[in-house]
């Protein structure tokens, strides 16, 4: 809970912050605020809760067999609970700008492609986070790893899907700021593309076995 409040308030709040201030930040600023907040919140928790901040992740784990299906409930709960604080903590601190920071694509693009790049984003970034479990962290880099990934999939990709990745990261904002247009793609693409990943890497470990 504690980890998906910090990290949508640095990924919203950046956006708040950065419109507030007409883009003086920039992309950039969008882009690392996120990747530093989960970095560091992979880091600290990683062994107490195995860093569970995003409800994709979460199905992929389960799929993966990472995660008992016990405990699916409560670290969904986790995640929402800790995700709606957070926007709330933007709204009454920071702003309430660019809807809390809510995801929005492009719809300049095609609806298939949109729903394509944010499928890709989630994917790279499952993929990333079972490649460091399994390999037991790297040696301690694989919250640097995870964090930079993120950071890149948003400076890419977030100017044709808004790159959420993570559907409590998603749906917090727009729940409170009442914004839900654009939810379904972040309760659907998402999903999807963790699944991918997470199917693809239990295909390949069963075989290696």
């Amino acid at each position: 809970m504690l980890g998906t409040f910090v990290i949508v308030v640095f990924a919203t709040g950046s956006v708040v912050l950065d419109v507030r201030y007409t883009g003086t930040f920039g992309l950039w600023f969008v882009a690392l605020a996120p990747a530093i907040a989960v970095a560091l919140m992979v880091y600290l928790f990683a062994k107490v809760s195995m860093a569970h901040f995003n409800p994709a992740v979460t199905v992929g784990f389960l799929i993966t067999r990472h995660t008992p299906r016990r405990l699916f409930p409560l670290y969904l709960g986790a995640e929402i609970i800790g995700a709606i604080l957070g926007s709330l903590f933007v709204k009454y601190v920071l702003g309430t700008e660019a809807n809390l920071g809510a995801n929005a694509p492009d719809y300049h693009y095609p609806i298939p492609l949109i729903i394509g790049v944010e499928v890709l984003a989630t994917a790279l970034l499952m993929s990333v986070i079972l490649l460091v479990v399994h390999n037991k962290g790297f040696r301690g880099f694989g919250s640097i790893m995870i964090g930079c990934m993120i950071g890149l999939d948003i400076f890419f990709l977030a100017f044709v899907s808004g790159a959420s990745m993570n559907p409590a990261r998603s749906l917090a904002p727009a729940l409170v700021s009442g914004y839900v247009n654009d939810l379904w793609l972040y309760l659907t693409a998402t999903f999807v593309g963790s699944g991918t990943s997470a199917v693809i890497y239990r295909f390949y470990t069963r075989n290696k076995i």
